[in-house]
């Protein structure tokens, strides 16, 4: 535990030209008497650790010292490819491999350099969840990335359609969509791959050896392919409406974007008036009662005839809400 403190201490005053006894403590979560004891050891131990007196002192390395400790850890190095997403890598435990990893590389860099991490964190930030919603990080999210990193195989308990049900599972990959985390896992045997929302997981135990990891599974190609066939197989119901000019542009931005791309594509030729009729696949009469909603006097409804005549009961209310 020490020495990984001295060695993170010497990384920290590496990388920058130098850091007060304050600065020091609350990067190393420590006290500043222990940091003075540190910083004591580190130059009995001959690193060439020099302590500015006064107001304005503070630590630093002196003769051009550099240390040849910034060899990355594979989960180091793992997380590192990561540090775009820190809500992501603090909800799965890999905060401190992420940090060790960006210090090391900070001290490996040139002099010129040693900001880049800063500047770059000024200028890009990923904020994934959606707005107007409150992620919850999964209680067992933790567990189950410790088991995707490490290969392990998983005995997990899961709330399915059908009640509590027990799987043996092979983790491949975890996906963050919309503040959700899904796993991505194989059934054992040469089973097929499947998605589980991990917050529906009740408990994980993971396995003591190694599950012989599919290197032909492509992560991204596979939730691209499982999301699309998602979305597709909720759009169990069809509506035809009429649109206007504004509502051809406005319509993916109301219903799933891909199945408005498809209806204006083969939609018929404009009327004369400019609007445009299109067989809609929507998920049921009430969700699209709600989408096309959305579009105001910009849809006609046409078929069928229960979603119309529901839309002409919303123009009646509000005829009489605004008093025409």
């Amino acid at each position: 535990m020490r020495a990984a403190r001295l060695i993170k201490m010497v990384l920290l005053l590496q990388s920058r030209p130098s850091m007060t006894a304050a600065e020091l403590a609350r990067e190393l979560e420590v006290s500043e008497r222990t940091v003075t004891r540190d910083a004591q050891a580190l130059s009995e131990a001959g690193v060439p650790v020099y302590a500015d007196r006064g107001r304005a002192g503070g630590y630093r390395l002196i003769g051009g010292y550099r240390t040849r400790l910034t060899g990355l850890a594979r989960g180091e190095a793992e997380a590192l490819f990561l540090s775009g997403v820190p809500g992501a890598l603090r909800e799965m435990g890999l905060e401190d491999a992420a940090s060790a990893a960006r210090l090391k590389v900070s001290a490996a860099l040139l002099p010129s350099l040693s900001d880049a991490s800063r500047t770059a964190a000024q200028r890009f930030h990923l904020d994934a969840p959606n707005w107007f919603t409150e992620p919850k990080s999964p209680d067992l999210l933790p567990a189950v990335a410790g088991a995707v990193w490490d290969d392990r195989p998983v005995t997990a308990r899961y709330r399915g359609r059908e009640g509590e049900v027990e799987r043996e599972l092979e983790p491949h990959g975890l996906v963050l969509k919309a503040g959700v985390w899904y796993l991505c896992a194989r059934v054992p045997d040469g089973g097929s791959f499947r998605v589980y929302r991990i917050d529906r997981f009740t408990a994980v135990t993971a396995g003591e050896g190694r599950f012989a990891r599919d290197e032909e599974f492509d992560l991204p190609g596979f939730w691209e392919e499982q999301a699309e066939r998602f979305a597709r197989s909720i759009l169990r119901a069809e509506v035809v409406v009429r649109l206007s000019g504004d509502g051809v542009r406005r319509l993916p931005y109301v219903v799933d974007p891909a199945s408005a791309r498809e209806a204006l594509a083969s939609a018929r030729a404009a009327h004369e008036d400019g609007w445009l009729t299109v067989t809609l696949p929507v998920e049921s009469e009430e969700v699209a009662h709600t989408q096309l909603a959305g579009l105001g006097p910009e849809v006609e409804v046409l078929a069928p005839e229960s979603l119309r005549a529901r839309f002409a009961d919303d123009a009646r209310r509000l005829g009489r809400l605004y008093g025409t």
